[in-house]
């Protein structure tokens, strides 16, 4: 199960590390000299921007209405001062390169190269893996109740908990498609839908754990450990959406939410002597180990795979081992309650 939560944890942090709007790179003079001279210009060099002759709200200058950018790259919010700031950024990178100087960052990111308008390739195929093994591991965990474990007279499984599993499911694959999406063009509503996807994954994990590993089945129970956390989730998404963005006071709350249920994940595992416990703590070792490159935070190598990209990567086998555990713990439980019927 915890395999899960690192997922969820990766994710949140990724989130819950604020972006920060001032960097060694946009406070290079030469950086800020040529983002002024395409401002006026429209060009960095040789290389200039149609979308420059408009203002930001899409209406024309001095030029006719058909030379707007067009709408396939226009959703992508890639505007003049966007690509003023990354052209200007590569251009400058390239001499830091030539006199062997390092990456440097540019408003609080790594200077990243674009393929087809996406601004973090490798994050977004990362997540797009991510989401992919997640819907693989819940279609698996489908079929293992519904078509090879025995069920009940109605029909329902003998597994108690494939609810809470498959509500997961769909929260786990919304925060990494809104991953792939916030990577893939860094704005402000991008940024939100992933933040606050992420914190709701997160927040849902820690009701699961509780109820897995204190084995509530009764479901006013349930009601009752969940609302509580339910309704704190759900005013700290509404306090970072409506009032203010604080990234140090989220990131305080997504490392406890994260810990707590890591830590009753891994004391539940040795207490219970779960039959695959070892898988359980298998993940949370590892994504421990995996949380050293969010601290190392490398530049991207040749422009693509950075740190964080790397840390992505790592929860790709992790979901699989965990949604294994998941299957597992239904083969287990289902067991258990046939016993007790005979």
């Amino acid at each position: 199960m915890v395999r899960c939560y690192w997922i969820s944890l990766f994710l949140t942090f990724s989130c819950c590390l604020g972006v920060l709007h001032a960097s060694v790179g946009d406070a290079d003079p030469s950086y800020r000299s040529c983002l002024n001279d395409c401002e006026i210009t429209g060009c960095v060099g040789e290389i200039c921007f149609p979308q420059c002759n408009f203002s930001s709200d899409g209406a024309s200058v001095d030029g006719p209405w058909y030379m707007q950018e067009p709408l396939y790259l226009r959703w992508k919010q890639w505007d003049c001062h966007s690509d003023c700031k990354y052209h200007c950024m590569v251009n400058r990178e390239k001499d830091r390169a030539a006199s062997g100087y390092e990456p440097v960052k540019y408003h609080g990111k790594w200077p990243f190269k674009r393929v087809f308008g996406i601004q973090e390739p490798a994050s977004v195929a990362f997540s797009a893996l991510n989401l992919a093994m997640h819907f693989h591991g819940w279609l698996s965990f489908f079929i293992l109740l519904h078509y090879k474990l025995p069920a009940k007279a109605d029909k329902k499984p003998y597994y108690e908990y494939a609810g809470l599993w498959h509500l997961y499911a769909l929260l786990a694959l919304n925060s990494w498609f809104w991953s792939a999406v916030f990577h893939s063009r860094d704005v402000d509503l991008t940024e939100r839908l992933d933040y606050f996807s992420a914190i709701a994954l997160l927040g849902y994990s820690l009701i699961v754990a509780i109820l897995r590993s204190f084995n509530v089945r009764l479901e006013a129970a349930r009601v009752m450990v969940s609302a509580p956390l339910l309704a704190f989730v759900t005013t700290h998404i509404l306090y970072l959406n409506n009032y203010k963005l604080d990234y140090g006071w989220n990131m305080k709350v997504c490392v406890a939410m994260g810990v707590a249920q890591l830590l009753i994940w891994a004391i539940w595992g040795g207490v219970s002597g779960h039959p695959s416990r070892w898988k359980l703590w298998f993940v949370i070792v590892t994504g421990a180990l995996a949380m050293l490159l969010e601290i190392y935070d490398f530049p991207p190598y040749e422009g693509f795979v950075d740190a964080h990209a790397a840390w992505h990567a790592t929860t790709v086998p992790l979901t699989y081992l965990w949604w294994s555990f998941i299957k597992d713990d239904a083969e287990f439980r289902t067991s258990v309650q046939l016993n007790k019927v005979k």
